[in-house]
């Protein structure tokens, strides 16, 4: 089942079209990554999910039901753009938000209780926003959005401003809300936390939709038949014994024995070339090299914008 559906959105702001007919299919319990270069059109889309501006023309659908302003309560909005009142303290500030979301003071204080000790930040409760790094803000605002505990989470580069270390405890509290059935959409430049944590995405390009679909659907969808292979070869160069249909991209001495990156005309190739490695050499590796998230994503926008001059 999709907990949200985006079909045909549209808007367009002065002269400029932000969203040119998008669509997208989110499956309630995955993390959707919302991908695409600055100014694609991502941050528009999420605010019309959010109800802070409407399409031109398209619907938005949650829950099965039309985008309404009861389903506030059902999101959580972490924004790039850090929004906490500077001078306000941590704890009272973290308070009224949460209330704004529905919950009780005593409520708002028991959920925060439990996260600022287990974040390690319970000394911050007292201090103003302004005397916090940007992490710290974020580690804040982060904790607000999930305390209500909705059924849709948007998290707009949500570790911006993180240490390595912090990331990577975000990331962990990231697939646990999944686990606990929440729906994530994660709107990122970075690749690698895409790869690492996204079922699901979607790459917006000049504010069209070019891509979408499972990721691992699509890193397969991407293949290149091109194989790396570390070995050690018994007499004969690998480009002797190798036919031309098989073409050796490069080669390198590695260690005690050479790598190599072939490719094949297509996937039904492998058998034999496994085969004839084996005959004439001792294999230490042989893997398929499938392409990056990163370099679909450039190669992708590089094509549409080609397309486009």
């Amino acid at each position: 089942m999709d907990i949200l559906i985006a079909e045909n959105v549209t808007k367009t702001y002065a002269n400029h079209r932000a969203l040119d007919k998008v669509s997208i299919n989110v499956p309630e319990g995955s993390i959707y990554g919302l991908l695409g270069p600055n100014g694609a059109g991502k941050t528009t889309l999420i605010r019309i999910i959010n109800q802070i501006t409407g399409p031109d023309s398209g619907k938005v659908i949650l829950n099965g039901e039309p985008l309404q302003a009861k389903h506030t309560s059902m999101i959580g909005y972490l924004p790039e753009e850090r929004g906490l009142y500077k001078k306000m303290n941590v704890g009272d500030q973290a308070i009224y938000l949460s209330q704004l979301k529905g919950l009780s003071k005593s409520e708002s204080k028991k959920r925060l209780k439990y996260w600022f000790e287990k974040f390690e930040i319970d000394s911050w409760w007292n201090r103003k926003v302004e005397e916090l790094s940007k992490g710290m803000q974020q580690k804040i605002q982060f904790i607000v959005t999930i305390l209500h505990e909705p059924k849709l989470l948007i998290f707009d580069e949500p570790f911006s401003g993180f240490d390595p270390i912090n990331t990577e405890i975000l990331k962990a509290e990231i697939l646990k809300l999944k686990e606990n059935g929440s729906t994530v959409i994660f709107s990122t430049h970075n690749m690698g936390s895409v790869e690492e944590i996204c079922d699901h995405i979607a790459l917006i390009n000049n504010s069209k939709k070019i891509l979408d679909g499972n990721m691992l659907d699509i890193k397969r969808s991407h293949r290149t038949n091109i194989f790396e292979i570390d070995y050690e070869p018994f007499n004969k160069s690998i480009t002797d014994f190798l036919p031309d249909e098989f073409k050796v991209m490069a080669r390198e001495d590695y260690g005690l024995g050479k790598r190599a990156r072939v490719k094949m005309k297509d996937d039904s190739q492998t058998n034999q070339l496994l085969n004839l490695l084996m005959k004439n050499s001792r294999i230490i590796k042989f893997q398929e090299v499938i392409p990056s998230m990163n370099e679909i994503f450039i190669q992708k926008v590089r094509n549409e914008n080609q397309n486009i001059r």
